[in-house]
């Protein structure tokens, strides 16, 4: 299994663009890795190609893309129905869709292994998050101890952005790839839950309104006034 190289969890949002660019800069092999789960904001999952060849490099390799239409199946979060974003009455957004990370991680944990890959790496944060308890750093800890138990491997789980908001996310893409990819992240990704793509404010594009673009914003004008 190489040391040497990395998988990235891959949505062609921001936060796991800027992990694809800290992957490259870390790792001889990068490999890239998106899920389509019936999300609303599949559009996405086609800004994938433009945001990996904005980073194109010798280290960067194959792209993969797995289904997993169950977790629309079974239902129950406005991520994957067409429902009012809203609160629930346990005190999570209705954006939640449970156990998604927990499967992402398990099947990327297997393509790994296929692949002779050592790390695997997701945008998980819950420094600026919408307080969903799988991009806990406690829960990506025990996923890698589960992993390793069950498949028998060393596999790494990395989570670069765990401790970042926004506006520091900004800044490592700044850091990483100066303004050529902050420019690219902020105009290729996309982070908006309603899908939205037909507007390009200063931050991104998206409808200004739900979680994920209030966000965004909210992490720029930080960037940007900082």
């Amino acid at each position: 299994m190489r040391d040497d190289a990395a998988l990235v969890m891959f949505s062609g949002g921001q936060d796991s663009a800027t992990c694809l660019a800290w992957a490259l800069d870390r790792f001889a092999h990068v490999e890239t890795l998106g899920f389509e789960y019936g999300q609303r904001h599949v559009v996405e999952l086609a800004c994938r190609d433009a945001l990996r060849a904005g980073m194109a490099s010798p280290h960067l390799g194959p792209d993969h893309m797995l289904a997993v239409p169950t977790l629309a199946v079974i239902g129950g979060s406005a991520l994957t129905e067409d429902a009012a974003i809203a609160m629930r009455e346990d005190g999570l957004p209705n954006t939640f869709v449970p156990g998604r990370n927990l499967v992402f991680f398990t099947l990327a944990a297997a393509l790994a292994v296929r692949r002779g890959i050592r790390h695997i790496i997701g945008g998980m944060c819950e420094t600026d998050y919408s307080g969903y308890p799988d991009c806990r750093d406690d829960t990506i800890k025990a996923l890698q101890a589960t992993i390793n138990l069950g498949m028998n491997t060393r596999l790494v789980l990395h989570t670069p952005l765990m401790w970042l908001d926004k506006a520091a996310t900004w800044r490592m893409a700044q850091a990483l790839g100066g303004a050529p990819l902050v420019e690219l992240i902020r105009v290729q990704s996309h982070s908006c839950y309603q899908g939205v793509r037909d507007v390009l404010h200063p931050w991104g594009h998206g409808c200004g309104e739900c979680p994920a673009c209030d966000l965004r914003a909210r992490g720029w004008a930080a960037y940007a006034g900082g």
